[in-house]
């Protein structure tokens, strides 16, 4: 399974929001399967330490690229580092979490959750899904989250732009696949990664560590739109999606979430 991918999907994996938590997660995964890969972050350090120790562990070849997921130019210079490359997965993890009332938000603070959460992996899918679609092969996962799946008080922004990756994923899952690329949307639950212990650091039920998250995710390619990894998620995304009424989802939710204000 690990050593199918390079041949399944291309040689070259890309990680938009790679330095830590989750997105080196999705790196070190792909590494182990064989993929070399295009880290993309802000955080130049904590991608050359991270390209290092995957080279070291698993012989891949690691390309870092310090680029704000927020500034539009970012896709330019992606599309000019990949030229040439057998590029065959992209994930986007990168997100922005605006937390509080929405009336108490900085303005941009919410603009730069649209900026990365939304306008982020647009850019990068017009960019570098065309040639994945001209060679017939590759794969395609955005990062979204349980709270995508209904509205989600105190992280209002957040949820709304994760609910358009929900429904952008599924779209392209169609359209993509008569082109031999698969599209998939990631419906992830709490982690305890770093960027959630500095915005929450509190435990909830059903937690994955991000290795587990990725591993999952990867392993679903090409078995559908919508994932949701661990068990207790998918009891959850069933209980809020389908069995409570919206106005009880809703407030379920904005219990869980009241401790943010």
């Amino acid at each position: 399974m690990s050593n199918s991918f390079p041949a399944r999907y291309g040689k070259w994996a890309v990680v938009a929001g790679a330095s830590e938590g989750l997105g080196a997660a999705f790196a070190a995964q792909l590494a182990e399967r064989g993929m070399h890969l295009v880290l993309i972050a802000r955080r130049s350090l904590l991608l050359a330490e991270l390209g290092e120790r995957l080279t070291a562990e698993y012989g891949v070849e690691v390309r870092c690229l310090a680029l704000d997921l927020a500034d539009p130019s970012f896709a330019g210079a992606l599309a000019d580092a990949v030229t040439g490359l057998d590029l065959g997965i992209l994930i986007y993890n990168a997100a922005h979490v605006p937390v509080g009332p929405f009336l108490d938000a900085e303005d941009d603070a919410i603009e730069r959750a649209v900026d990365v959460n939304v306008r982020g992996p647009l850019l990068l899918l017009r960019a570098l899904a065309p040639a994945m679609c001209e060679r017939g092969r590759g794969a395609v996962v955005l990062m979204s989250s349980l709270s995508g799946l209904q509205g989600s008080p105190h992280v209002s922004v957040y949820a709304a732009s994760k609910a358009f990756n929900i429904v952008l994923a599924e779209g392209l899952w169609y359209e993509l696949r008569a082109h031999g690329v698969d599209v998939a949307v990631c419906c992830a639950g709490a982690m305890r990664t770093p960027g959630y212990v500095r915005s929450f650091d509190r435990d909830v039920p059903g937690m994955l560590s991000p290795e587990e998250a990725a591993r999952q995710a990867l392993d679903a390619l090409g078995k559908g739109p919508r994932l949701v990894p661990g068990r207790i998620n998918r009891m959850a995304a069933q209980l809020l999606g389908r069995l409570l009424p919206r106005r009880a989802a809703i407030r379920l939710i904005a219990r869980s979430t009241k401790h943010l204000t």
